[in-house]
């Protein structure tokens, strides 16, 4: 779903900054041989996680929800040079696609890649953290948005993507539509947390950032 035209969309992504050669070619590739590519974060999107992540300057960093790598990327260009980036997914067939561009890249080792379940992992991880990125299973951003907000140090960042779920947020609920009921919940909850303050940004399909208090 398209928020606005497509020539505006491209307007914008023409008037920001171009997208790195490397993540150019991994965009190539996640069309060429991943299913879903659409849930690429993209040349937009990924320039907007590359920005605030500079602005940020983290230390650590923490993605829930790997897929291809390409927003890991982004999210490392502004980590600190001695920072660290733990990335989940649960999918092994993404792993050598991953490794791939992370070995490609300036962080290759600073990026750990952890194969498995996200809510039994991050209990494990032992760190604070200063930019969370949840781009995951939509069932549980709920349970990931509170097991993160314990760990991230004061002012630290959490986005949240797909919080508008190709519009699903403003239609009829269907009561078997899981992800859009639980995205209602989710984005009532974060902005009522008294623990954070959010906005959510109209980017690409809904990106919330949420400042821990």
């Amino acid at each position: 779903m398209h928020f606005i035209s497509e020539e505006l969309e491209a307007y914008v992504e023409y008037h920001s900054q171009s997208e790195p050669e490397l993540l150019e070619k991994l965009f190539k590739e996640t069309h060429q041989k991943i299913l879903q590519p659409r849930m690429l974060s993209g040349h937009f999107q990924g320039r907007v996680l590359s920005m605030l992540s500079k602005i940020i300057r983290p230390k650590n960093i923490l993605e829930i929800g790997t897929y291809t790598g390409y927003a890991t990327l982004c999210l490392a260009e502004g980590m600190q040079k001695d920072g660290t980036l733990d990335t989940i997914d649960i999918k092994e067939e993404l792993v050598s696609i991953q490794k791939k561009y992370f070995d490609l890249s300036p962080w290759k080792d600073h990026i750990t890649a952890h194969l498995g379940n996200a809510l039994d992992i991050i209990p494990t991880l032992n760190k604070k953290y200063d930019l969370v990125f949840i781009d995951a299973d939509k069932e549980n951003y709920i349970h990931y948005f509170n097991l993160v907000v314990p760990i991230m140090n004061p002012g630290g960042i959490i986005l949240s993507d797909n919080v508008l779920w190709s519009g699903k947020v403003l239609e009829e609920l269907n009561p078997k539509d899981t992800s859009t009921k639980v995205l209602l919940e989710y984005n009532q909850m974060v902005n009522n947390d008294p623990r954070v303050e959010t906005v959510l940004l109209p980017i690409r399909d809904g990106l919330t950032v949420s400042r821990v208090l």
